[in-house]
C-alpha cells in the first residue's frame, strides 16, 4: 500500500533557539503560528527582520522541511533530525520546494497552512553543523541557486498537528508563482 505525504515530526521552541524540541503535538493558531513558539505572532519574529522592520507582517509563522532533505544529507555525513534546524513540521513524501506561492496544506483534520515562500538558510546552520549550509544549497543546470532549508507558511486554520497526520495539497487556482525568499 502507498502512502500519501505525513507529518513526521512536529517542533517548537519558547526561546529563539536554532533547534526546536520535538513533541507530540503542536497547536497551530490562525494568523499566529505554533502556540508557544517563539516565531509566534502576527508581525515578525525573527531577529534579523525585528531589526530592520518590527511592523511587517509574519510570512514565516510556521516553517516545514521535508525528511526527505535528512536523508540526503545523511548520504553526505550529516546527522539531522526533524526539529534540529528550526522547523515546527517535518514532512515526507511531499516536495515542498516545488510547491506555487500559495499552496494550501491541509495538516491532519483541521489545521492549514499557506505556504508564503522559502526559507533562506542562514549563517546558524553553520554554527549548527559545520558545512550544513553548503549542503542545504545547490545549483540548477542554469546556474540559479536553490535553497533546500524548506518553506514558510502561515497559519489559515486552526488545528492540532501530529506525528502520523496525512497532509493533503490544495494548489492555488490560476497563474501559479514559484517560491522565493521570505
Amino acid at each position: 500500500m502507498i502512502e500519501g505525504p505525513r507529518v513526521v515530526g512536529v517542533s517548537l521552541a519558547r526561546g529563539h533557539n536554532f533547534s526546536k524540541q520535538p513533541a507530540l503535538e503542536i497547536r497551530l493558531l490562525t494568523g499566529l503560528g505554533v502556540a508557544g513558539d517563539a516565531h509566534m505572532g502576527e508581525t515578525v519574529k525573527h531577529r534579523s527582520r525585528l531589526a530592520k522592520d518590527p511592523t511587517q507582517p509574519n510570512l514565516r509563522q510556521v516553517h516545514l522541511i521535508q525528511a526527505e532533505l535528512f536523508d540526503e544529507l545523511a548520504v553526505r555525513g550529516f546527522s539531522v533530525n526533524p526539529g534540529d534546524m528550526g522547523e515546527n513540521v517535518t514532512t515526507r513524501g511531499l516536495d515542498l520546494l516545488r510547491l506555487p506561492e500559495a499552496a494550501r496544506l491541509h495538516l491532519g483534520a483541521e489545521a492549514i497552512v499557506e505556504i508564503t515562500g522559502l526559507r533562506n538558510p542562514c549563517i546558524q546552520i553553520d554554527q549548527f553543523r559545520q558545512g550544513l549550509m553548503q549542503a542545504v544549497l545547490d545549483r540548477d543546470t542554469e546556474g540559479n541557486l536553490i535553497r533546500k532549508a524548506g518553506v514558510m507558511a502561515v497559519v489559515i486554520r486552526d488545528g492540532d498537528v501530529r506525528v502520523g497526520d496525512s497532509i493533503e495539497i490544495r494548489l492555488p487556482e490560476g497563474s501559479r508563482r514559484p517560491l522565493a525568499v521570505v
